[in-house]
């Protein structure tokens, strides 16, 4: 398959907006190869990017650390993630207030998981904030204009009803959330029932898909194990004896991103959220089937 910048599709004039999401390296190595994925990624014009917060606050400072480089060294606009997890409000306050000053102006709050891993029983952590709610609050308080939040098309793991993720959303927007940001799916009817429940539950906020760009089977299936998103019976096939062939996975990666993303766009999505892994190829490879021009292409 190519990658070549295809034709505007369905009728639009121009391309969907794109954004991508980095995690914070913890080597030497990976923060070559992070910074190798920005510097690629960085001419496609993404609306931002966004850097991951580690399980229970782990990578909290390399965290602020990348987000801070990106836009000292970028043009990108860089959100940076944020969670209830591991901190007092007092402290989780100060990191908000040292983002704004490093002139942040666009944060993604995030309850968290458990700082013991996921699938064990959240609690709050002592003087924290109890919910991502009361997370936003905070954060719009601080005088950032940009809040996004998570939500899932398909139920939250810990979540009682798809109904109690909906009355969760709102809260998040009451609170001043200014987008949503889905976790990642496979089934486009998935997202566009969750949007039209959202839409009818009085929800107005722009919602992204998240789309996940992980070629390992294996990874994915564990990744989606974890968030609750259902896995449609045609993959397993088309990853099956590639386990030592990553080229050939990638290709197959590209082809079901793709046919993805192209559903979604003809229902209506103009933007759309890349869950990168760090890695900008099949990043490429998808914007430009979509038709986003880099920088110098679209002069």
């Amino acid at each position: 398959m190519t990658c070549e910048p295809q034709p505007f599709a369905f009728g639009r004039t121009s391309a969907p907006t794109v954004s991508f999401e980095f995690f914070p390296p913890k080597t030497d190595a990976m923060e070559a190869r992070l910074w190798e994925t920005v510097e690629k990624l960085e001419p496609y014009r993404p609306d931002f990017v966004s850097v991951t917060y580690g399980a229970g606050g782990s990578t909290r400072e390399r965290t602020r650390n990348t987000v801070k480089r990106i836009l000292k060294e970028t043009g990108l606009e860089a959100a940076a993630h944020l969670t209830c997890v591991g901190a007092t409000r007092d402290e989780t306050t100060g990191i908000i207030h040292d983002y704004r000053a490093a002139g942040v102006d666009h944060i993604i709050a995030l309850r968290g998981d458990p700082p013991a891993g996921v699938g064990e029983t959240y609690k709050t952590h002592p003087g924290g904030f109890s919910c991502t709610s009361e997370l936003v609050r905070a954060i719009r308080d601080a005088g950032i204009s940009e809040v996004s939040v998570g939500c899932y098309p398909e139920r939250h793991p810990d979540s009682p009803s798809e109904e109690h993720d909906l009355e969760v959303l709102k809260r998040k927007i009451d609170a001043g959330a200014t987008r949503a940001v889905t976790q990642f799916f496979f089934d486009p009817d998935v997202f566009f029932r969750f949007r039209d429940r959202a839409v009818a539950a009085g929800i107005s906020i722009p919602i992204i898909p998240g789309l996940m760009l992980q070629s390992n089977f294996a990874g994915l299936q564990r990744m989606a194990g974890l968030c609750g998103a259902s896995v449609p019976g045609s993959l397993p096939p088309l990853y099956e004896g590639l386990e030592d062939d990553a080229a050939t996975r990638d290709l197959v990666t590209a082809n079901v991103v793709a046919k993805l993303a192209r559903k979604l766009e003809k229902g209506g999505a103009e933007h759309f959220h890349f869950y990168t892994l760090n890695r900008a190829s099949l990043a490429i490879c998808l914007v430009r089937l979509l038709g986003v021009r880099s920088f110098a292409e679209a002069a």
